[in-house]
């Protein structure tokens, strides 16, 4: 009787044991799934999307002089993709060198601010597919190019731009010394290559093209003769490397907005007629 009681006690034991195993288990894997929410799962459940943008990079994101509300082709189509999406967007403003940061930080979701794709960036981003393409022109003082009629004469030159971009890595390439800015608007670049504090501006055609246009008493052009194969893959919304569901839930609405013909739309709203979603047939 004894040994059979014993038996008894140690069975009990076993299956308590093996019960505290079992809710432990279950616990963790609760604990497990909870760790697991996805970016896109937040952005679901807040019902917004975090996006950084300049706020001053005229046309692509800049404030309405009237109402000082923030547009630009960029935004736009920030806006209609979130809309489509079901989602609200809360714009954080900020100099492109941040931008990046903010993305691996989880301070913002994507960044959209006429971003390259390229190799080196796709190393540690993810991009969306591309909505813009162009090439890289230079804009030189009006009444003597700057000093400079070709690519060889760029050296020692002063070029302004913000240091990670790829316009600034062209104008490494060709021996200039750059005069990095953080954040400044159009004009201010604008102004300082007339006034001579700087020499050239490497950028966007379609950004310097209308940026002249802004500004036509400015003693500034776009040089004639030099235009850059920036090498990349054409301009996207960029974001967290693993952030794979929100990549493809981006992807497949931005698709949409270029079959159906929206970004074209606001292309031409912002690029003065252009539509900036065809890759242009140039030779550099």
């Amino acid at each position: 009787m004894r040994k059979s009681h014993r038996f008894k006690h140690i069975i009990m034991v076993l299956l308590v044991m093996a019960l505290a195993f079992v809710t432990a288990a279950c616990g963790d894997s609760d604990s497990s799934k909870e760790k697991k929410e996805t970016a896109w799962d937040k952005i679901k459940k807040d019902g917004k999307i975090t996006v950084a943008t300049a706020g001053t990079l005229y046309p692509a994101s800049f404030h309405e002089s009237k109402t000082d509300k923030l547009t630009g082709f960029e935004v736009e189509v920030v806006r209609e993709m979130a809309k489509r999406m079901g989602l609200k967007v809360d714009f954080v403003e900020m100099a492109f060198d941040g931008m990046l940061t903010s993305i691996n930080s989880g301070k913002v979701d994507v960044a959209a601010n006429d971003i390259a794709i390229t190799d080196e960036r796709k190393e540690k981003f993810s991009f969306s597919t591309p909505y813009k393409f162009s090439f890289a022109t230079a804009i030189v003082r009006k009444d003597d190019l700057s000093g400079i009629k070709t690519v060889k004469d760029i050296k020692g030159k002063k070029a302004a731009g913000e240091a990670t971009t790829t316009y600034m890595k062209i104008a490494r390439k060709y021996g200039a010394d750059e005069v990095p800015y953080d954040n400044a608007t159009n004009e201010q670049y604008l102004r300082d290559v007339s006034s001579g504090r700087t020499d050239i501006i490497i950028n966007d055609y379609y950004l310097q093209k209308l940026a002249l246009a802004a500004f036509p008493k400015l003693n500034i052009t776009i040089h004639p003769d030099l235009k850059f194969n920036t090498r990349d893959e054409g301009v996207g919304m960029i974001m967290k490397k693993d952030n794979t569901e929100l990549n493809k839930h981006i992807n497949r609405t931005i698709q949409e907005m270029l079959d159906d013909g929206t970004i074209t739309k606001i292309s031409k709203q912002f690029f003065d007629g252009d539509d900036v979603t065809k890759k242009p047939d140039l030779k550099y």
